[in-house]
């Protein structure tokens, strides 16, 4: 570089001729000519497209493999190598290894999928589950925590409960839309069965009921991403794997969820004292514009369970998900009403609640009551 702003001073300011200039720095004119068009070195410039004259017969062919190859799973797709074999031993290609591996390369990174910037209006909102080891009361165990991002101010709530089920997905609702003290007017989540009951052949949603009552107490609007394309809700996916390095680094051990999800929603509200990068204003400050956009809060929250509808058997039993969980006596062989809560599960029978009980999450297991076969003995 040091050179090339000698001969072009010495040519334009000092006005030496384009010989005299070659002869002084031992250049040849038409370097030195090529030096006096560009203030820095234009670098090679291709004046026609690559030339492929033993491949370009051939491209259609490697076009259609690479195309068929899409219906394929990603463990059973041709590499390179085996496109290059292909039209050699059934075609009777002449060409070289290397410039089918370079054409397949540059094939594969014009395929790959591309995305534009979203911009995120005030009161929406996104919600995704997320899974973390913890320890709890001494045993280790997997939590499964459900977060929700307002993607405009960037402000989140976490919650884990024992297990994914429909309960743990509307409680964590309720505290969600509790701790933003409104409802988003839209939220966006994946295709989760706790609120997807189906995907019908023209894309659209046949939602669970559980997810309709819901929607229903608290009046928000819902949106699904496309099956398999997590970038459709960026925002919560980063919250998901932000949560976990942030808030569950080193692994939590609390004596209670009670206690785990105290110190959950403590470290949301610390966030909310942060300045993002490429942002002025904290995360606070920023949550006042969705505060403004959410919807109000009902006077009640949603009773957060699900309903299961069972008979009591002949030991004053009822079974809901795999555990046997005990009714008083007199209340046998009739139709219940199994509400199972996130921690408890309620029975009721003839609009009166008939039993509680702890919720258990093992499996095959019983919950009884003796005081309910009391009568019996």
């Amino acid at each position: 570089m040091e050179l090339y702003a000698r001969v072009r001073r010495a040519v334009i300011v000092d006005k030496m001729s384009e010989r005299e200039a070659a002869r002084q720095f031992g250049l040849a004119r038409e370097t030195v000519r090529k030096m006096l068009l560009y203030s820095v070195p234009p670098g090679y410039r291709r004046q026609q497209p690559v030339g492929r004259p033993k491949l370009g017969a051939w491209t259609g062919t490697i076009d259609q493999i690479l195309e068929d190859d899409k219906a394929e799973g990603r463990k059973q797709r041709h590499t390179a190598k085996r496109i290059f074999e292909r039209p050699r031993d059934e075609h009777g290609y002449t060409g070289g290894y290397t410039i089918v591996k370079d054409y397949v390369r540059l094939r594969k990174l014009s395929q790959r999928e591309m995305f534009v910037p979203l911009e995120h209006p005030p009161g929406d909102a996104q919600a995704d589950f997320g899974e973390a080891m913890v320890v709890i009361a001494g045993l280790e165990c997997k939590a499964h925590y459900l977060a929700m991002d307002l993607p405009q101010s960037d402000d989140c709530f976490v919650m884990a409960f024992p297990a994914e089920t429909t309960e743990a997905f509307l409680e964590g609702h309720n505290h969600a839309f509790a701790y933003f003290g409104g409802v988003p007017r839209t939220i966006l989540y994946d295709n989760t069965k706790l609120a997807v009951a189906r995907i019908l052949g023209d894309g659209t949603r046949t939602k669970t009921r559980a997810f309709t009552e819901l929607q229903s107490h608290y009046l928000f609007a819902e949106k699904f991403g496309r099956p398999g394309k997590g970038n459709d809700k960026g925002k919560v996916e980063g919250l998901v794997g932000c949560a976990r390095r942030n808030f569950m680094v080193p692994r939590p051990r609390f004596a209670t969820w009670e206690e785990f999800n105290a110190h959950l929603l403590m470290e949301c509200q610390k966030r909310r004292e942060r300045t993002l990068r490429g942002h002025k204003e904290t995360i606070g400050a920023r949550f006042e514009k969705d505060r403004e956009r959410l919807l109000p809060l009902p006077a009640a929250p949603y009773e957060a369970c699900a309903k299961h509808s069972t008979r009591v058997t002949s030991m004053s039993l009822v079974r809901y998900r795999t555990n046997d969980y005990s009714v008083p006596v007199e209340w046998g062989h009739r139709e219940v009403l199994v509400k199972g809560f996130v921690h408890e599960v309620v029975i009721c029978a003839a609009s009166e609640v008939i039993a509680r009980h702890p919720r258990s999450y093992e499996r095959e297991d019983m919950i009884f009551n003796p005081l309910h076969y009391l009568a019996l003995l």
